[in-house]
C-alpha cells in the first residue's frame, strides 16, 4: 500500500498502547538506534500535553504511530493532530503478530507497546494510515462539538436561573418565557422581581407582550388582571434583594451564550454549504441544521477509512460490547469511544423517530420487547449507520421511499411493523 508520506518526512515511531489507567510508549527517532519509553495518563489533558511535547521535540516532518484500532478514543483524540500519522492496527493482527514472537501468547501493556513501534518501524508500507479529512470538515467537527458544549452551557445557566427563580419570582416563569430565548433575557435582566414588574405599570407590560409574544387581545388582558393581582412568594428582604442580584449576574452570562450560539449556527451553516456531503446528510428525516453537520463532520470525507458499517458501528460506540466466560454471557455498551460521536448518532435516531415513519415503528417495537428507551434508540441508531454508511459510500442522499419499498420487497417483520402503525394513526 503506498504511504501517504515519504519516508524522509517520517522524523519518529512511535508505538502506542492503550491501557484502562495509563498508556504504555516507545518512541524512536529516524536515525537514532535508542528507544525510548514512557507512559502517559489515561487523561485527555495529558495526551494532548505529551503531543505537544512531541510538536515542540520534532517542529519538522511528521511523527508515524500505531495503536490498537478497537481503542477509538485514542484515535479520536489525535486524529485533528496534523505532525502525526496514525496507523490503527487491528486487534486480531497485533495478537497474530504478537504470536510470531511468543509461543505462550502472553500479552502485556509494555510487550505490544514494543511490538506496536516495530510493526509501525519496519512495515509501515503494509499498515493502511489513518488518513486526515480535509480543512473543511476538520474545521466543522471542531466547530459543531463546540456548538454542543455551548449548549451544555446554556442548559447549565438556565437550571440555575429556573431554581432561582422558584424561590422568589416564580410567576417570572411562566410570564418571561423560555428562559434560553432573549426575551426572557431581555424581562429578567429589566425587571428582576415581581414588585418590578407590577410597577412597571400595564402600558409597558402590554408593549412587552405584544413585541415578544402577540397573544390575542382578550387573553393579554386576563394575563395583565393576573400580573397586577398577584402576591410575592416571600416578603423576606434579604432573600429577593440577593436573588434579584444573582438573577442579573445570570441573564449576563446566559445573553453572552445565546448570542455565542447564534454566531455558531451562523458561521455552521455557511460552512456546511460548501461541504461537499451537505445534499446527503441535510436531507436526513430529522437531522435538522443542528444534527445534519454533526453526521457529516463524523462520518468524514475519507471513504476508505471504513471498509464496512460495522467498523463505525464498533469506533462509535453505538455497537454493544460482549463478553463471556465459562457459562456466563453478557451485553454490554462500550465506554472506549469518541463520546460525541456517539451522541450525535443517539440524538439523530431519537429525533429521526418523530420524521421517519419506519423509524417510529421500529423504536415502538423494540419497546413492546422490552428495551428501556435508550436501549431502543441505540439499536435504531445501529440500524441507521448501516443505512447512512451505504448512502455515504455511493454518495446517494437517503430516500425514505426506497428503503419502504425494499422493506416490503424482503416482506420484512419491520414493515408489518410500519403497516400496523399506519392504520394506527390513520384511526388516530
Amino acid at each position: 500500500m503506498e504511504t501517504p508520506v515519504a519516508n524522509s518526512q517520517v522524523v519518529a515511531w512511535v508505538g502506542l498502547d492503550w491501557a484502562d489507567q495509563r498508556h504504555e510508549v516507545r518512541l524512536q527517532a529516524v536515525g537514532s538506534s535508542q528507544i525510548e519509553s514512557c507512559t502517559v495518563e489515561q487523561k485527555p489533558e495529558a495526551l494532548h500535553a505529551w503531543v505537544a511535547q512531541l510538536q515542540a521535540r520534532f517542529p519538522q516532518g511528521r511523527i508515524a504511530l500505531t495503536l490498537e484500532q478497537s481503542r477509538g478514543a485514542v484515535i479520536y483524540a489525535l486524529m485533528n493532530y496534523e505532525c502525526l500519522w496514525l496507523y490503527p492496527v487491528p486487534p486480531k493482527g497485533l495478537a497474530r503478530y504478537r504470536q510470531a514472537f511468543f509461543t505462550s501468547g502472553a500479552k502485556s501493556d509494555v510487550s505490544d507497546a514494543d511490538l506496536l513501534l516495530e510493526m509501525v518501524r519496519s512495515h509501515r508500507d503494509r499498515l493502511r494510515a489513518w488518513q486526515p479529512d480535509d480543512a473543511l470538515t476538520r474545521q466543522l467537527r471542531l466547530l459543531v462539538e463546540h456548538r454542543r458544549e455551548t449548549v451544555a452551557d446554556r442548559t447549565r445557566l438556565t437550571n440555575r436561573l429556573g431554581a432561582l427563580l422558584k424561590t422568589y419570582f416564580p410567576q417570572a416563569l411562566e410570564w418571561a418565557g423560555e428562559l434560553r430565548s432573549v426575551a426572557a433575557c431581555e424581562f429578567l435582566s429589566t425587571w428582576p422581581s415581581l414588585q418590578a414588574w407590577q410597577a412597571a405599570g400595564r402600558s409597558t407590560q402590554r408593549k412587552f407582550y405584544r413585541r415578544h409574544r402577540r397573544l390575542p387581545a382578550e387573553e393579554l388582558e386576563k394575563l395583565l388582571d393576573a400580573i397586577a393581582h398577584a402576591q410575592p412568594l416571600t416578603h423576606d428582604r434579604a432573600l429577593v434583594e440577593a436573588s434579584v442580584l444573582m438573577t442579573q449576574t445570570l441573564v449576563e452570562q446566559l445573553r453572552t451564550v445565546i448570542a455565542a450560539l447564534a454566531r455558531l449556527d451562523q458561521t455552521l451553516e455557511k460552512l456546511f454549504d460548501q461541504h461537499p456531503d451537505q445534499q446527503l446528510f441535510r436531507g436526513l428525516p430529522g437531522a435538522g441544521d443542528a444534527l445534519a453537520p454533526r453526521l457529516a463532520a463524523g462520518f468524514g470525507t475519507d471513504r476508505q477509512r471504513y471498509q464496512k458499517a460495522e467498523e463505525i458501528q464498533q469506533f462509535s460506540g453505538i455497537a454493544p460490547v460482549t463478553e463471556a466466560s465459562g457459562k456466563h454471557r453478557w451485553v454490554h455498551w462500550r465506554r472506549a469511544c469518541p463520546k460525541f460521536l456517539r451522541q450525535t448518532f443517539h440524538e439523530f435516531a431519537d429525533a429521526s423517530r418523530k420524521k421517519s415513519l419506519w423509524a417510529r415503528a421500529y423504536y415502538e417495537q423494540r419497546r413492546r420487547q422490552g428495551a428501556s428507551h435508550h436501549s431502543a434508540i441505540r439499536a435504531l441508531a445501529y440500524k441507521w449507520i448501516r443505512i447512512l454508511y451505504r448512502c455515504w459510500q455511493s454518495h446517494t442522499p437517503y430516500d425514505e421511499s426506497v428503503y419502504l419499498a425494499a422493506l416490503r420487497r424482503r416482506h420484512s417483520a419491520l414493515w408489518l411493523a410500519v403497516g400496523s402503525l399506519s392504520i394506527q394513526e390513520a384511526q388516530t
